[in-house]
């Protein structure tokens, strides 16, 4: 028998309903299992929907399969792959995926729902055989342009004899290459731009660990990058072409780079040349490994939300929210759990939201903490009590909640615990532990005043001076909203990279 056929007999014995995975009850979110066919090692690599309302999926060993939720059957569409790590739905017919080799358009030419064309829209960059050059996307913008980003090396493997592309060992740090993650082909450690007419654009650099690309309906395109050498905690970037966002490996491919080798360049030039992000996820706090960046839309079961991205995280069973706004002409903003526990596995790795406007998270291990299959979450009817939002102020920051809060618990200052602390841009010491963050000038900050409005929907927090290149980390004990109902996720992080003049200025 096949894979085709044993797939399609897996499907067949499968419940057409989703499996509840929910844990406890009145919470206003549920956990659903999507089953997965009998066989498949379910490493979920990317997500996306039909037309008439169909998932498809790519899993790591190279299947690309189809679960329609009305039969609660899954079948083939596509298989033999090479670790494919996204995927982008066109048409009822026709999917792009990115794999290792190539970003590959698979279509249907004669309707029998698999797949018998596979075309080469790029292979433009190269391949060391370093085990870790993982590739991530495609992601389309209003023009047509696919943006793809490139994982560098692992510094504890090599690569072999035979690689793909040119090579330069300047993109290496030590003659073994085992210091720091390297870029020895291109473009490792880019983000590539592919236009309609098949060129390939090295767009931005400077990445380490990119798993996770989005873009927003403005056109905004944003990348999750991984903490460790050179980056000294997760972060959510914001990726403008010809910039640079901080692990040097990537420089030596730049098209008029001078030829020296990055890692000698001294840290403060470096810095001068890099952009920041505009969100850091505390290490061990917040996140360890932050995956794809998806937007929040219109029509959704979460419309409190909407105009928000959210951010799989790999280490926890998380998912985050991020909340951003314009500060002196600069994106910047927060970080909030959007679900804790509550069913929800750990490794995930790619978010979509379903036309009944639930979200799906596809799970991963691929070696490190995670699990394995396709999870989805909706909303139970039960109103959530969440930041809605946090903004910066001259003197402090402004919550919005999404239920008017208990004046009492609320006005609590003693509730608010509150630190700052910085991370410095360096490279990571040799013998120094791989998920090892530092972070520098951790201080208790004491809140002024606590003021509340919008008929208790917003609250005002006061604090002395507010310093940039800060994260403001935010626990909020005991706040309830008005009807009694908890706080649901009482952690947030704001990170300052620019700060308001004082009122009246």
């Amino acid at each position: 028998m096949n894979a085709r056929n044993l797939f399609l007999l897996c499907s067949l014995l499968l419940s057409p309903f989703l499996l509840s995975a929910q844990k406890g009850t009145g919470s206003p979110y549920k956990v659903d299992e999507i089953p997965m066919p009998e066989g498949l090692d379910a490493e979920t690599g990317g997500m996306g929907f039909f037309p008439d309302g169909r998932l498809a999926a790519c899993f790591t060993r190279g299947e690309v399969l189809v679960y329609d939720f009305k039969t609660g059957q899954w079948s083939v569409f596509a298989e033999g792959l090479h670790e494919p790590l996204g995927l982008l739905v066109e048409s009822d017919r026709e999917i792009v995926v990115l794999q290792r080799p190539e970003l590959t358009r698979i279509k249907d030419t004669d309707g029998d729902g698999m797949a018998d064309l596979y075309e080469k829209i790029t292979d433009d960059f190269g391949l060391s055989g370093n085990y870790h050059e993982f590739n991530y996307g495609p992601v389309k913008d209003k023009d047509g342009n696919y943006f793809i980003a490139l994982n560098t090396a692992s510094s504890g493997a090599g690569f072999r004899k035979n690689p793909r592309g040119t090579v330069n060992l300047a993109g290496r740090d030590s003659t073994d290459g085992r210091k720091q993650m390297y870029s020895i082909v291109p473009y490792r450690g880019w983000v590539l731009k592919i236009t309609p007419d098949g060129q390939t654009i090295p767009y931005a650099s400077g990445f380490r660990s990119p798993n996770g690309i989005g873009i927003d309906p403005a056109g905004n395109l944003f990348v999750a990058d991984n903490q460790s050498d050179w980056v000294e905690t997760s972060k959510l970037f914001l990726v403008k072409e010809g910039h640079f966002y901080g692990h040097p490996a990537s420089l030596v491919w730049e098209k008029a780079w001078d030829g020296r080798n990055p890692f000698r360049i001294p840290v403060s030039e470096l810095n001068k040349k890099r952009s920041e992000a505009i969100v850091f996820f505390p290490q061990g706090i917040m996140a360890n490994s932050p995956s794809e960046p998806v937007y929040i839309p219109a029509g959704t079961q979460f419309p409190q939300f909407e105009g928000q991205l959210l951010v799989g995280e790999m280490n926890h069973d998380r998912i985050m929210r991020i909340m951003l706004e314009n500060v002196g002409g600069r994106l910047q903003g927060a970080c909030v759990p959007f679900l804790d526990g509550n069913g929800l596995r750990m490794g995930n790795n790619r978010l979509a939201f379903a036309p009944d406007g639930s979200l799906l998270t596809g799970q991963i291990t691929h070696g490190w903490a995670g699990s394995k299959g396709i999870q989805r979450i909706s909303a139970t009817g039960r109103e959530v009590m969440d930041i809605r939002d946090m903004k910066l102020l001259p003197d402090g920051f402004e919550f919005t909640f999404t239920q008017p809060v208990d004046k009492k618990s609320a006005q609590n200052i003693a509730g608010y615990l509150i630190r700052h602390y910085a991370y410095l841009y360096k490279k990571k010491p040799y013998n120094e532990p791989i998920d090892h963050s530092n972070q520098t000038d951790v201080q208790t900050v004491a809140a002024r005043s606590v003021t509340l409005s919008d008929g208790g929907k917003k609250v005002s927090v006061k604090l002395p001076g507010l310093r940039k290149g800060y994260v403001y980390e935010f626990k909020l004990e005991g706040i309830k909203s008005a009807a009694g109902t908890p706080l649901a996720n009482r952690l947030v992080c704001y990170t300052v990279n620019e700060v308001l003049p004082p009122a009246g200025r």
